[in-house]
C-alpha cells in the first residue's frame, strides 16, 4: 500500500504527497484522503516522461475524493481516473464544468458521484474544506495579448484542521498584476502554496512572477509544481528558489514522490 495509507496525521497538521507534475494527495487527521490531479499514464516513453514508471499504482491508496482544476490531459486524466473508480467505488469527484463532462462522458462514474464547481464556491471533501477560485480569468488578459483559456482553470484553498493549502493549477503569466485574482485567495490566508511556473515558456508565470505571486498572495511557504515529469517541460526547481529573498515566503522543494507534515 501506499505510505499514506496507514500514516497517522495529528491534528492541526496535513501531510501533502507530491508525486510528479501538479499531481498530489493530502490526508489529514480524521483520515480523509483527496487526490488532486491524478496523472499515472502507463505509457511513458523516454521520450516523453523523465521517469518510465508511474508513481502510483492507483489500488494502493484508498481515496475519497479527487478534485480536479482544469481540463487538460495532465490534470483530468482519464486513465488514471477509471482505475481509481475501478479500486474504489464511492470516490466523488469535483471539479469545473469541462472536466465533469468529460468524466460522464468517457467512464461509467454516476453523475452523483460528481460534482461541477466554480470560482467562489466552497465544498466540503469529508473533513476538509475546499475554496475554488480562478487560476485564470474566463476572459484572459486582452491588454496583454493573452487570449481566453480554452477551459476554465480553478485552482484551490484547502482548509484541513486549520491548516490552509493553495493549489495554483495552471495560473496566467501576469497571475500577480490580477487583484481580482490575487484578493480571493489572499482573503483566505493561505499558509502553504503548490504554484505552477516556468522560466521560459509564457503560459505560465515566469520565476520573479511567481515569487511575487506567492508574495502579493501572503503566504508562508512556497513550493514549486508542473515540473519532474515532461522531458521538454521540466526546471530546475534551484534556480525558482533563488528568488525569493530573506523576507519569504520561504521555498521548499520537494523531491518528486515524497510527502511532507505541513506545519513542518
Amino acid at each position: 500500500m501506499h505510505p499514506l495509507t496507514n500514516l497517522n496525521v495529528v491534528k492541526d497538521t496535513i501531510t501533502i504527497h507530491w508525486f510528479e507534475q501538479s499531481t498530489f494527495a493530502l490526508k489529514d487527521s480524521s483520515g480523509t484522503v483527496v487526490q488532486i490531479d491524478p496523472y499515472f499514464p502507463r505509457e511513458r516513453s523516454p521520450e516523453q516522461f523523465i521517469h518510465t514508471e508511474a508513481p502510483l499504482d492507483e489500488s494502493h491508496l484508498p481515496t475519497d475524493v479527487v478534485l480536479l482544476t482544469h481540463a487538460h490531459g495532465d490534470h483530468t486524466c482519464t486513465e488514471s481516473i477509471l482505475r481509481i473508480h475501478e479500486n474504489f467505488k464511492k470516490v466523488k469527484y469535483v471539479g469545473p464544468h469541462e472536466s465533469i463532462r468529460q468524466i460522464l462522458t468517457e467512464t461509467n462514474i454516476p453523475a452523483e458521484q460528481t460534482h461541477v464547481i466554480d470560482a467562489g464556491n466552497t465544498i466540503e471533501l469529508g473533513s476538509m474544506i475546499a475554496h475554488a477560485v480562478y487560476a485564470k480569468p474566463p476572459a484572459g488578459d486582452p491588454e496583454a495579448d493573452i487570449a481566453p483559456p480554452d477551459v476554465t482553470h480553478l485552482g484551490y484553498v484547502i482548509d484541513a484542521d486549520g491548516v490552509k493549502v493553495y493549489f495554483s493549477g495552471d495560473p496566467i503569466n501576469n497571475f500577480a498584476d490580477h487583484d481580482d485574482l490575487v484578493t480571493p485567495i489572499a482573503e483566505l490566508n493561505p499558509d502553504i502554496g503548490f504554484l505552477t511556473n516556468h522560466p521560459t515558456e509564457g503560459e505560465f508565470p515566469f520565476f520573479n512572477g511567481s515569487v511575487k505571486m506567492a508574495q502579493r498572495i501572503g503566504l508562508k511557504h512556497a513550493a514549486p509544481t508542473h515540473r519532474a515529469c515532461f522531458v521538454k517541460r521540466d526546471y530546475n526547481p534551484e534556480e525558482w528558489a533563488a528568488n525569493f529573498s530573506a523576507t519569504g515566503p520561504q521555498p521548499i522543494i520537494m523531491d518528486r514522490n515524497s510527502y511532507i507534515v505541513y506545519p513542518i
